[in-house]
C-alpha cells in the first residue's frame, strides 16, 4: 500500500477536552454506546485519548475531532484535527 491510500484509513473519533492544562497536549472524552452482554441494558462508556494540540487553541469543554497519528510521546497517539464546537 502506498501512503496515500493508508492516510484514508486513520482512524477518526469525537470527543469533548476534559483536560488542557499540558502544553500542546489535551484529554479528550470518548463517549460510546455499547450493549451488556448479560443484562443487555445499554451501557455509555467513557475513554480518555492524550491528543496533540500545536497551537494550545482548545480549552475544556470544547468538542473536537482527533485522528490517529504517529506517537508523539508515550501515551499521546493522537492528533487535533478542528474544534467542532467551543464550550459556552
Amino acid at each position: 500500500m502506498s501512503e496515500t491510500q493508508t492516510r484514508g484509513m486513520r482512524r477518526t473519533k469525537e470527543g469533548i477536552v476534559v483536560s488542557d492544562r499540558m502544553d500542546k497536549t489535551v484529554v479528550v472524552a470518548v463517549q460510546r454506546l455499547v450493549r451488556h452482554p448479560l443484562y443487555r441494558r445499554v451501557i455509555r462508556q467513557t475513554r480518555r485519548f492524550k491528543a496533540h494540540d500545536a497551537t494550545n487553541d482548545c480549552h475544556v469543554g470544547d468538542r473536537v475531532r482527533i485522528v490517529e497519528s504517529r506517537p508523539f510521546s508515550k501515551e499521546k497517539k493522537w492528533r487535533v484535527v478542528d474544534v467542532i464546537e467551543r464550550a459556552k
